[in-house]
């Protein structure tokens, strides 16, 4: 097998509007995977960029997320995202455990319980929108809010908190070589923050997602405290960062796209098969994200892996694979539900991934109800995006109605 060893360089630092990454599109066209070099991290990696591929590199157990512990491996940020403990760099069977006891927190019956709690929490923030008047910003008032109070709402933290918590997360996703110390030190702030809160939770247990997590067992095992914090401090980052891209993305798509917000304004019924079709379309990251390290030699998709490599996915290419979804580039409504990657694939997909979908189900089904005839109150071509973090979203989106 041929063994490419020319690295391509890739700063994947394309956030032009919703547009995808030209350089993204370059790397699908190859009928194997590349060599890349990241912005950071001291070695090459390997890009597989289609559904069949990704979804194999997702499952191959000889591809480990474990191994990267204790390397600087190839990455967009400074400093590496995720903490040792995370369950997004366990391999099973410890990350089995760990995602079936964390999950029982997460079932579509109990997100189902929680739901009425979300839509409150929108409708208040829509009030504050809607009593302010037009022109305003949707971001503020919403996309940003709605997520974040969201998730710091269930997992119990108190509201004079929050305003610490947004600002510790939002360093962490900061991609400039200068934030590596900040980024450093609200990772240590927000696992001590979490740790302290976890004791508190275990001897006084209450109706939030952290109690819930600690009361989880599956015959005697239960999740121990380190894991419980992480865990915790996981879904602060999850529950914020991606719902608010997306909550943004959506919104934009439906005011640029009106064809789409009509039709979801004539069939609400088909919401949620709707906002899949743009959670596959829409580029919500720059490039790539946690990588895996082969633990053998290994052959995957025409190209010889060796022992330590490290291998990248991309789910935003396997999102726009034409062997999966015919007509890729193109959002279609009737498209037949097939699974995206959105949240991610195998051992790894989002275990909130209910919770996720409740916050964009009601944001984007409030929004068209309460606000029929919403629309950008600028040009679309100056609408500003985010450049510093690794998330595609619009930093405001003035709209009037």
């Amino acid at each position: 097998m041929p063994r490419d060893h020319e690295a391509i360089t890739c700063p994947f630092d394309f956030s032009e509007g919703l547009e995808f990454d030209p350089e993204l599109t370059s790397l699908m066209q190859r009928d194997r995977p590349a060599r890349i070099r990241l912005p950071y991290g001291d070695a090459d990696a390997w890009l597989v960029t289609g559904f069949d591929g990704v979804k194999s590199v997702t499952t191959d157990h000889r591809l480990s997320r474990a191994g990267i512990i204790g390397h600087d491996y190839p990455r967009l940020t400074p400093e590496p995202i995720v903490s040792p403990e995370s369950v997004n760099v366990m391999d099973p069977p410890q990350s089995n455990r760990v995602r079936q006891l964390a999950s029982q927190a997460f079932t579509q019956q109990k997100v189902d319980s929680m739901r009425h709690r979300i839509v409150r929490l929108a409708d208040l923030l829509l009030d504050e929108m809607e009593e302010e008047g037009p022109p305003t910003d949707l971001v503020r008032h919403l996309s940003d809010t709605l997520p974040q109070h969201t998730i710091l709402d269930l997992l119990g933290i108190e509201r004079e908190e929050w305003p610490r918590m947004q600002e510790s997360v939002r360093q962490l996703l900061v991609v400039g070589a200068d934030n590596k110390e900040a980024a450093a030190n609200a990772k240590a702030d927000l696992i001590a923050y979490f740790a302290k809160l976890v004791d508190q939770r275990r001897n006084s247990p209450g109706e939030d997602l952290i109690s819930a997590m600690a009361e989880a067992r599956d015959g005697k095992d239960q999740l121990t405290d380190d894991e419980l914090a992480v865990m915790a401090l996981t879904l602060a980052l999850s529950g914020q960062d991606t719902a608010t891209c997306q909550i943004s993305n959506i919104a934009y798509l439906l005011f640029t796209r009106p064809e789409l917000a009509e039709h979801l304004r004539r069939r609400p019924d088909t919401l949620t098969n709707v906002l899949h079709e743009m959670l596959r379309y829409i580029p919500f990251r720059k490039g790539v994200g946690i990588p895996r390290v082969a633990l053998e030699d290994m052959e995957l998709n025409g190209v010889r892996i060796k022992r330590g490599d490290f291998v990248h996915v991309s789910y935003l290419s396997a999102n726009r694979d034409p062997e999966r979804y015919p007509d890729p580039h193109s959002i279609d409504v009737e498209r037949p539900n097939r699974p995206h990657m959105t949240f991610g694939w195998g051992g790894h997909r989002c275990i909130a991934v209910p919770l996720a979908m409740a916050e964009l189900e009601v944001a984007i089904g409030r929004l068209i109800e309460r606000f029929p005839k919403l629309r950008l109150a600028v040009p679309a071509e100056s609408v500003r995006w985010d450049t510093e973090t690794i998330r595609r979203f619009p930093l405001e989106l003035p709209v009037d109605w």
